[in-house]
Formats: structure tokens, sequence, C-alpha cells
């Protein structure tokens, strides 16, 4: 009776087991799939996406949002689009457009990294990972606000990673609704204003330069408590 007894628990585990591991390999695929289009499918040049949004009408900027946002869930670059736009639309109605196609595509990442990812990661990732991603639930929009603020990380590994942790989605969400708008205004600012080689230029440049140094100064500042996880470890070694 005893076999019998454990047999269904067993056999309710496996199945969950297995939903994980699909899960994982299908956000794998995902990924993968979207790293083959990101490489090997060309973006449309500058003046090619002007001259398509300027057809679109009153729909041009939907649709751009639209493809921004597609675009963020691969490796390829995106800064073409934002100079594209502030070419197409001037500085105020391209910067709304990027800034909610970004949004919209770091939603979707995030979505899908924490809804086919995350529980692997906490099925089959072992203690230092835990404390890691209790460190990023405590501390998450430090750390999601300091690497939207530095342009060197990739915005798409970002999306995608931060759902696999345990960053709350208010902090993904804050952090990134604020450390998206320097390099957004910036690259924008670069398609509207960049033929005239006036202030607004020097401004965006500016603005690129300083992103490394803020997001180097929050990530600093948030180093206490990945210096307690640290310290932890090491007494529980002891």
């Amino acid at each position: 009776m005893t076999p019998r007894s454990g047999f269904p628990a067993a056999s309710r585990a496996r199945p969950a087991r297995r939903g994980v591991v699909v899960r994982a390999v299908a956000l794998g695929l995902f990924v993968a799939v979207a790293v083959a289009v990101g490489v090997l499918v060309p973006l449309p040049s500058v003046d090619e996406i002007r001259e398509a949004v300027a057809e679109l009408g009153a729909w041009g900027g939907f649709a751009l949002a639209l493809a921004y946002a597609l675009v963020t869930l691969t490796p390829a670059p995106k800064n073409v689009f934002s100079i594209a736009a502030g070419l197409a639309f001037g500085f105020w109605t391209a910067l709304l457009w990027v800034y909610l196609g970004a949004l919209l595509g770091a939603a979707v990442a995030f979505a899908l990294g924490r809804a086919l990812g995350r529980d692997a990661v906490e099925r089959f990732t072992g203690a230092r990972v835990a404390r890691l991603d209790d460190l990023l639930a405590r501390r998450g929009l430090l750390a999601v606000l300091g690497a939207r603020l530095v342009p060197v990380v990739p915005f798409t590994v970002i999306n995608y990673t931060a759902g696999l942790t345990a960053v709350r989605r208010r902090d993904y969400a804050l952090g990134t609704a604020l450390g998206i708008i320097p390099g957004t205004v910036a690259y924008v600012a670069l398609g509207a204003f960049g033929l005239e080689l006036g202030w607004p230029v020097w401004a965006a440049l500016g603005v690129l330069g300083a992103l490394t140094l803020a997001g180097a100064v929050v990530a600093w500042r948030g180093r206490g408590g990945g210096m307690d996880a640290r310290r932890a470890t090491r007494e529980e070694r002891a």
C-alpha cells in the first residue's frame, strides 16, 4: 500500500517538471529564431523607413511603434528606427512613438521570459542564484534603472533576462520607463536635428556620453546589497 500511496504524488510531480522543461525549451527556440531573424534579415535604411512611414499617413506612427516593438525582440539595432522617426515626424511626435514602441517591446520580452523561463530558473538553479534572486527582488528598481542607463548594455538582453529573475514587475516597469528616456531622447534628437548640427545635436551626444557614467553611479549605489549577499555566502561556507 505504501508504494501505491506514493505513486500518484510522483506522477503529479513529473508533469509539472516536464511542463517547466517544455516552457524553457519553447523560450530557447523563440529566442533562437529571434536571433536568427535579427542577424539574417537586414533592417531597412533610414530613408526607406521614412518613406514607408510617410506613405502610411496617419497610421505611420502606429506602424513605426509596432515595428520598433517587434525589432526589440531581436538583437537587431533599433536606433535606426529612432533616427528615422526623428527624420519623419520631428522631435516630439517621434519621441512619443519610439518611446511607446520601446515600452511595448520591453513588456512583451519580459512577459515571455517570466512565463516560459522563470520556473526553470527556480527549479534548476542553486543557492548562489537564489541569493542573487533575493537581491534583485529587494533592489530590482536600481538594477533595472542602472542597466537601462548604460547604452552599451543590450536592450533586448535586459528585457528577456529580467523576466527570468525575481525582479518585481512594478520595479521592472518603472526602471524601464525612466531608464530609457535619456537614450530615446538622444537618438530621436539625432534624427530630428542631426542635419542642422546645432545645439540639439551636441546635447544629444552629451546625453549619450553621460549615460554610461550615470549607469555606473546607480550600479555602484546598489553594490551594498551585493556585498551583503557575498558576505552571507562566505559566512555560510565558514
